[in-house]
């Protein structure tokens, strides 16, 4: 079947010489993997290697046949020329790292437009802003409302939050917890949105501590979820 729908990338691989397999979440289809035969080599076709970078937002002509197989795209055109996100190292950085999380976090399944959605007003909320060392750790607690697991924020003056349960505790258990300033800049980023970042001061340490505890939090509530290996190269950008 052909569809005409927004895409967002996560990934996309060299295959050959001359190919690619792509990554895309899909407003119509949710996650779909593509084989984009020829595009390396191909200077007068629809298709551009440059649209596939990481977390680009496009609308594709796409062949969904539905069988467990890598789909194709026949057309492809950007629909939010980024500014930014690409020619600013720092954002770059954060880019790469989000590109990795969100392609181990989804999993091919159905359509979700609350989803794309919330990753659509998100990236283009990165593209304009200045450049904030607090953007990822956000995204991704943001994200885990759409993941289902967004941590209860009832009880906030306990003095733990618990990993496992995603909910704040009076006494501390065998689980993973956030506790001590770590849980004071955790309860910064609870129920705030992208243009309240003025509003909240950490020092790197403290940064670094609450990303590490996001995500773990991916990692507990995420059946094979990997950690991903951009954090390294993050971390040094932000140094």
């Amino acid at each position: 079947m052909q569809v005409t729908t927004k895409a967002i990338i996560f990934s996309s691989l060299k295959y050959g010489d001359t190919s690619l397999i792509v990554k895309a979440f899909t407003e119509s289809d949710g996650l779909k993997s593509y084989l984009l035969k020829g595009v390396l080599s191909s200077k007068k076709g629809k298709l551009k290697a440059a649209y596939f970078l990481p977390l680009m937002q496009l609308e594709i002509v796409a062949v969904h046949k539905n069988k467990g197989t890598l789909e194709s795209i026949r057309e492809a055109k950007v629909t939010v020329p980024y500014k930014t996100v690409h020619t600013d190292i720092v954002k770059n950085s954060i880019v790469l790292f989000l590109a990795e999380m969100l392609g181990n976090s989804i999993q091919e399944g159905e359509q979700d437009e609350a989803l794309f959605n919330y990753l659509e007003y998100a990236l283009c909320c990165l593209d304009e802003f200045e450049s904030n060392p607090n953007f990822h750790t956000l995204f991704l607690l943001n994200l885990t409302k759409y993941l289902g697991f967004y941590p209860d924020a009832s009880f906030q003056d306990e003095p733990y939050f618990d990993l496992l349960e995603g909910s704040f505790c009076k006494k501390p258990s065998l689980n993973p917890l956030i506790q001590g300033e770590n849980l004071e800049c955790f309860k910064k980023l609870l129920g705030i949105n992208f243009d309240a970042f003025p509003t909240v001061r950490m020092n790197k340490l403290q940064r670094q501590e609450l990303l590490k505890n996001v995500i773990l939090y991916f990692e507990l509530h995420l059946h094979g979820f990997r950690k991903p290996k951009s954090l390294a190269v993050l971390n040094a950008v932000f140094e």
